[in-house]
């Protein structure tokens, strides 16, 4: 609603007239202005010091000399004689009693100044109240407005200008401006009347906002301890203070709870970020560095108990008794310090301070609010980031001890291996490579794929990983190894709630390389196929034949072998390292072997050539997680095998010790003449006697001594105690007690029994 308004100078002569109050009295600015406000008024011929006032009811008189009921207050002008008359029509008397109320809080003394100025817009007069707020000497009360608005292009009424940015510097005095174009008797306008209302309120409220909304958007992105602390910092300077620091406790930081409360003798707390308008000033106290002991006092059992403290630069010097680690927490131009705990769940985490130096305002209660919400949104971060950090230490934890160790050198082979975690918060997973040494300097490499991510997936990996050592240990060829693990996976789903049976799976690829034949055989479910890269340079997938995923069952898996020269390499993998965006998988496996062929052409040693191939997938993780186990294949000395074969006549037995015995001598292990002979003797006798020919012996000579002897039985031997009165029963315990290890293994046809004898006395 309009509020009719007239300025009167002291003469009482109406110098001024509104377009409201035109239209409420049908009467020009042209036929009022230069007439006695008194005669404006029906019912009164006054002198103007009796014009009505302070809000009672009173006639105007319109146009026609018909009355209006009205409302009116006069109101003084500091600085001036001029009094300003503002009217209401009755019939809206609770509306006008806001009108003017509002009129008369913006026009307080303490809140508005005035400035009159011409048409050239320079300053004909203002009060103090204006020259205060703009803060202008005596000499410079004519400075004009800008020169845009010389030529007066102003709404009919009023022009606004709101308060200074919120966002940028802290001005002298925030204020707003109104400027009022005005009409003489002529409807000319003579000039502008300036408007300065007191804005630091609104200012300050603005800025309070937006330190709310950088809080609420900007704290709480991470889940790492520090980097949350450092963004709180980086919220609070420069809107808030000039310099802010974040204080945690040490077990915050490893991800465990607070050890004791804050209070006296409470030295764990440290420095962890820090920010500061214009740096960091270098006397106080820095990232890492330990907090100063808090005596036992008032405010600091308010923060105990979760209340934000404010004190200044004297006081806190008081309290820290002017040690010299104590003087570290207070700057030198601090004048103002706001102390709140980050307080959750009912922990004291830690404690954030912010100071404003210098001549900027001290902190009252309402910052006190807001930083109370700040640190209580904080703190909730930051123990979210704790509680992740330490689950996720945990899981991480685990997952490093279900994994073998990253490099293997074996008599058949060296290999290099390499975990990388999947992106998005994920980090753990259930990718798995390993290496087997098994008798007869065979070796086994295996590498697998859990479906899913976390702790779950981590924890099938180690069943899984646990369960192929253990068959290794059996010396199962590589597919009716994949055939127990299938069995294994589908019991584990099983086992699984009904809502978490489809996620347990797995793929798996495992390989069995004999340096003797230098042969190696793979066996595949469902799973990537290796890449060879031979001695000159080449470098090709091994063709190999998978079967199903792990824990779908219904199908055998197939064998594949192949020929493994030493000098060659050998890449094992999972399909986190095809990262190709393409889709074409077959195209991901070849780009990879171009890739593995330029490493091994250039002679990088195994683990610069691993480093390599996960060096892109490292910078750019993917949303899966990745194993690799890169092996190169090492020759075997060109002695380092002997074999003979003999018919099933107890004659062989001396015709085989001999040749065993002459071969030591050859290789100067006398030493182990004896025991050799033994063993030979003994497991050749029972081969003639229960298996039948051909009986084969092989010795094999690396860094131990390996005596295998195969026949065509597939009888599993049993290792028994023999009683006094048997003739036989002795010849295996007789073995296992001469080697350091024995055991045997099934071919296509037959078995072999082996004996491991250390080349090295003990």
């Amino acid at each position: 609603m309009d509020v009719a308004a007239a300025l009167i100078d002291d003469r009482g002569t109406v110098r001024r007239w509104s377009g409201a109050a035109a239209r409420l009295l049908g009467l020009p600015a042209g036929t009022v202005c230069g007439r006695s406000a008194a005669q404006l008024f029906t019912d009164t011929g006054s002198p103007d010091d009796t014009l009505p006032d302070g809000g009672e009811r009173a006639l105007l008189r319109d146009a026609h000399g018909q009355g209006v009921a009205v409302r009116c207050r006069l109101l003084p002008l500091r600085g001036t004689a001029h009094r300003l008359l503002i009217a209401v029509p009755d019939d809206r008397t609770g509306e006008s009693e806001g009108q003017a109320a509002l009129v008369s809080a913006l026009l307080a003394p303490e809140r508005t100044g005035d400035a009159a100025r011409d048409t050239g817009l320079c300053v004909l007069h203002s009060d103090f109240t204006a020259a205060d707020l703009l803060r202008l000497p005596p000499e410079e009360h004519a400075l004009r407005l800008p020169s845009e608005s010389h030529t007066l292009r102003l709404p009919p009424e009023s022009h606004a200008r709101t308060a200074p940015d919120p966002c940028g510097p802290a001005p002298d005095q925030p204020f707003s401006v109104t400027a009022v174009r005005t009409t003489d008797g002529g409807g000319r306008p003579p000039g502008v009347t300036v408007l300065l209302t007191d804005a630091t309120a609104q200012w300050h409220a603005a800025r309070r906002l937006r330190v709310r909304h950088r809080a609420a958007v900007g704290i709480g992105l991470s889940l790492d301890v520090r980097r949350t602390a450092q963004d709180v910092a980086d919220v609070l300077v420069p809107e808030f203070g000039d310099l802010a620091a974040v204080d945690l406790a040490e077990s915050v930081l490893a991800g465990d709870e607070p050890s004791k409360a804050l209070g006296a003798g409470d030295p764990h707390l440290l420095r962890v970020a820090v920010r500061g308008a214009d740096g960091w000033p270098a006397g106080l106290l820095r990232p890492g560095e330990a907090f100063p002991e808090l005596p036992d006092r008032p405010d600091i059992r308010n923060l105990q108990e979760g209340r934000t403290v404010i004190t200044d630069r004297a006081q806190l010097e008081r309290v820290m008794g002017g040690t010299p680690t104590g003087m570290k927490l207070v700057p030198e131009n601090g004048r103002s310090l706001a102390v709140a705990p980050l307080y959750a769940r009912g922990l004291v985490l830690g404690i954030i301070g912010v100071w404003r130096t210098d001549d900027h305002e001290p902190f009252d209660e309402l910052d006190a609010d807001l930083m109370t919400e700040i640190a209580a949104h904080a703190a909730l971060s930051i123990d979210n980031a704790r509680r992740y950090h330490r689950e996720h230490h945990a899981a991480v934890t685990l997952q490093q001890r279900l994994l073998p160790a990253a490099a293997t050198s074996t008599p058949a082979l060296d290999a290099v291996g390499r975990y990388l975690p999947a992106a998005g918060g994920a980090e753990i997973g259930g990718d798995w490579f390993d290496v087997l040494p098994l008798p007869s300097l065979r070796v086994g490499v295996a590498v697998g794929d859990v479906r899913g991510h976390g702790l779950h997936a981590a924890a099938t990996m180690g069943r899984l990983r646990t369960a192929v050592q253990t068959l290794g240990d059996l010396e199962l060829p590589p597919d009716e190894l994949l055939t127990r693990l299938d069995e294994l996976v589908t019991r584990l789903a099983a086992e699984a709630s009904p809502a978490e049976r489809d996620t347990v799976g797995a793929t798996c690829l495992v390989a069995l390389y004999d340096p003797v034949t230098q042969r190696c055989t793979f066996a595949s479910a469902g799973h990537p196929p290796p890449v060879v890269v031979t001695p000159d340079g080449t470098a090709h997938p091994v063709p190999v034949r998978p079967g199903p995923p792990l824990g779908v069952g219904g199908l055998p898996f197939e064998t594949t072998s192949v020929q493994l020269v030493p000098g060659s390499w050998l890449a094992l993998y999972t399909d986190g390292l095809l990262s190709g965006h393409d889709g074409d998988g077959d195209a991901e496996v070849d780009r990879l072997a171009l890739r593995l062929a330029g490493l091994h052409r250039s002679g990088s040693p195994l683990k610069e050539a691993v480093d390599a191939l996960t060096s892109e997938r490292e910078r750019q993780p993917a949303a899966d997680d990745t194993a690799l186990l890169l092996a190169r294949i090492r020759p075997l000395r060109p002695d380092a095998v002997a074999e003979w074969e003999f018919p099933a006549d107890p004659a062989s037995v001396a015709d085989a010790r001999a040749a065993a015995s002459a071969k030591l001598a050859e290789w100067g292990l006398e030493l182990l003449d004896f025991a050799v002979e033994l063993i030979v003797s003994e497991l050749v006798t029972n081969a003639v006697r229960y298996a039948g020919g051909p009986v084969g012996l092989r010795l094999i000579h690396d860094t131990v001594l390996y005596c295998e002897v195969s026949d065509p039985s597939n009888t599993q031997p049993r290792l028994r105690r023999a009683a006094l009165g048997d003739e036989g029963g002795r010849g295996l315990f007789l073995v296992a007690q001469l080697s350091s290890r024995w055991g045997s293994r099934y071919g296509q046809s037959g078995k072999t029994i082996w004996a491991e004898l250390e080349t090295t006395p003990t």
